[in-house]
């Protein structure tokens, strides 16, 4: 994947393998092999969302592009710089260029603070603007996600969970990133708030030009929400295209069943499926060639002994699969 000045963050060879630590001594005696080895780039003002099955990998690249979690090895570009070759020091100011919406509305606000005061703690932080600036800012984002103004003097637990994530929006946008890294933020929520959050997610993008990384299991969540998706399976990206492509012709065999897996609208609609039998092998051990294969109905010798690459197919999108 090459550089671009035009991409928002550009990820590439992304490795993270967690030590399994035993004895005395604390050894490391085997490898989590969490992220291994997974390339992408977002778009100014697109949406990119990572799917797959827990486990796989997906909210682990999205805490190590924001380096809440140190990579292995790989490369992260936010705005055109590495931050993986950064210091502390150094990463401060990059930081600003990228925010974060947790999954749990719950765990993810101070319960000791009150709203005003998390949505201004990222300014306070970085010296930005003076008290009543600050002030007119926190009201200005409250009312851009749908809470009065007077929601700031109240405290996280006398909010809804709906309200409490547009909360974590609010103060995601506070320093005006360029990317939101956005990790399951709708999955603790009732179905008709989930629908409220992504519409307004789309809102602030198109009023913003944001982009974001969207981590997800629920596939009508991105259906309504993405532009590109990436399904990711034992750590490693099997399939990249764009939102009509992927639910049109998924090509590689897990995708194809995660899409085919998804509920209709209609309950008297009938389609084929591609069931997958077995479990997801361990990341501790993945198994040599494609590490789907131990569950692919269609594998063959060449899958077991030789590693797919990402490479475009017929259709247009990338796979890896040596079927394709």
């Amino acid at each position: 994947m090459s550089t671009s000045t035009q991409q928002v963050l550009e990820v590439q060879d992304l490795v993270k393998h967690f030590p399994v630590l035993r004895g005395v001594l604390r050894r490391a005696v085997a490898h989590v092999k969490a992220v291994d080895g997974v390339s992408f780039a977002i778009k100014p003002g697109e949406t990119l969302c990572l799917v797959g099955e827990s486990g796989c990998g997906k909210s682990t690249v999205a805490r190590l592009i924001l380096r809440l979690i140190e990579p292995t090895s790989g490369t992260i570009r936010l705005g055109g710089v590495d931050v993986t070759k950064l210091t502390e020091a150094e990463m401060r100011p990059h930081r600003r260029q990228a925010q974060m919406v947790f999954q749990d509305p719950y765990a993810s606000l101070n319960p000791r603070l009150t709203a005003g005061s998390i949505i201004a703690e990222p300014l306070e932080n970085y010296g930005e603007m003076d008290g009543n600036q600050r002030k007119e800012r926190v009201r200005s984002l409250l009312e851009r996600v749908g809470l009065r103004a007077d929601a700031m003097q109240r405290y996280p637990f006398e909010f809804s969970g709906g309200q409490r994530q547009r909360l974590g929006i609010a103060r995601a946008l506070a320093l005006q990133p360029k990317l939101i890294v956005a990790d399951e933020p709708v999955s603790a929520l009732d179905v008709s708030v989930q629908a409220q959050v992504l519409n307004l997610l789309m809102d602030l993008q198109e009023e913003f030009g944001l982009s974001y990384l969207f981590v997800s299991h629920d596939l009508g969540v991105v259906e309504h929400i993405g532009h590109r998706i990436a399904v990711m399976y034992l750590g490693k990206i099997v399939e990249l295209a764009d939102k009509a492509t992927m639910f049109a012709s998924p090509q590689h065999p897990y995708a194809q069943a995660l899409i085919q897996a998804a509920p209709v609208p209609n309950p008297r609609a009938r389609r084929d499926r591609l069931v997958i039998e077995g479990d997801v092998p361990s990341p501790l051990n993945p198994p040599p060639g494609c590490r789907f294969h131990t569950r692919c109905p269609f594998a063959v010798d060449r899958c077991r002994s030789e590693e797919p690459q990402l490479k475009p197919a017929a259709t247009g999108q990338l796979v890896a699969c040596h079927l394709r």
